[in-house]
């Protein structure tokens, strides 16, 4: 913008123009000695300029925070998120997976994790006006082989789950060629892999999801309850690049993480699924709650005992926890097989969980079950 629109003593206008500051924010580049060390101007009319130039870009309007939050047409960015592929899923988590910070996704096996995982690889191919990014996903394996036979069945099936997509859409995303597979069994291979192998693909523009499955593997295999610093120094450099990753790259990144059961007598037998029922000494979190249960005697029911493993440390690298469960029919009133995701904690949600299903052509949540 000319300086000369703006209101101000020509003497101020004319410093500016010597001093060859020619724009706006040119000037807002400066502090306010540097500006008086560039124009010769004094004190006060430097801040005089400052305020002038600062009121033209505001306008004559103020905006308080809830107004730039509510401004989704003017800052789509600040409120785009990564589709999940199922309305009732999308509406529990407000639009899906938020594209800055770490999600992660919690429970026993048998829940779920891995084919929401695999939806989401291929949620994030489709166009933006449905939900995608309109790139690929790196998916890392620290366990066990990748379920490439079931991403097949969940491409074939594509059509019938993405109702919302015109059919011509889905036809031409070729899906099996952006999914990016790596495997790290290891904590070293892990923090190589997301500190060198995945930013270049982001950079290119190859992916714009990243999938571990799982982040507990690697760590509970090298290490022992008496290497915990050495733990929480992994896990802190882990989820630090992680972050890096997702805010450099807008990319949401997703763990899935294993539940374990924290040994407090007197303690039922563990919930079968769960990372304690085969490990004898999983790295769990006992959250305050049971702490003060066991202090009492309180039992606790055994899917209210699950924690997600790797402890408050992990947890403090998160954005949003999500928790997914997978009741037994002796564990159901009604004696039916049932799954449940929970948001545990995320700072733009409450506390809130729906049903699904999983069926051959991905996950479905119920409809009828989310929040309001």
């Amino acid at each position: 913008m000319d300086l000369d629109q703006l209101d101000l003593n020509p003497r101020i206008t004319a410093a500016v123009k010597k001093a060859k500051l020619k724009s706006i924010k040119e000037i807002l580049h400066f502090s306010g000695p540097d500006l008086q060390r560039l124009t010769g101007l004094s004190g006060p009319d430097v801040q005089h300029l400052l305020r002038t130039v600062s009121s033209h870009l505001r306008g004559s309007s103020i905006f308080t925070a809830l107004d730039l939050r509510l401004q989704t047409e003017r800052f789509p960015e600040q409120h785009q998120r990564l589709s999940l592929g199922c309305p009732v899923l999308d509406g529990l988590l407000r639009g899906g997976l938020p594209l800055d910070g770490i999600t992660e996704l919690a429970g026993r096996s048998s829940a779920g994790k891995t084919q929401l995982a695999l939806q989401l690889c291929l949620a994030v191919q489709f166009p933006r006006r449905h939900g995608g990014l309109e790139a690929g996903a790196v998916y890392v394996c620290t366990e066990d082989a990748f379920p490439n036979k079931r991403l097949q069945q969940l491409i074939a099936q594509q059509q019938r789950l993405r109702t919302d997509a015109p059919a011509d859409v889905v036809e031409k995303i070729k899906f099996g060629d952006h999914i990016f597979i790596e495997h790290a069994a290891d904590v070293d291979t892990l923090l190589e892999c997301v500190s060198k192998k995945v930013p270049v693909l982001l950079s290119r523009g190859r992916a714009r999801l990243l999938v571990i499955d799982s982040v507990a593997a690697p760590f509970r295999c090298e290490f022992d309850g008496l290497a915990s610093v050495r733990r929480a120094r992994a896990l802190q450099a882990l989820g630090a690049a992680l972050r890096r990753l997702s805010w450099a790259f807008r990319s949401p990144v997703l763990c899935i993480n294993q539940v374990g059961c924290p040994p407090c007598p007197p303690c039922p037998p563990c919930p079968a699924g769960s990372s304690s029922a085969t490990d004898p000494h999983p790295i769990f979190q006992v959250t305050e709650a049971m702490q003060e249960d066991t202090a009492l005697g309180l039992p606790r029911a055994p899917e209210e005992r699950l924690a997600p493993a790797l402890g408050i440390t992990w947890s403090n690298q998160l954005l949003v926890r999500l928790m997914a469960d997978r009741h037994r029919p002796e564990e159901d009133p009604l004696g039916r097989h049932t799954r449940t995701l929970r948001v545990v904690f995320a700072p733009h949600l409450p506390p809130s969980s729906c049903s699904y299903t999983v069926n051959a052509e991905g996950v479905r949540g119920t409809p009828g079950t989310e929040p309001c």
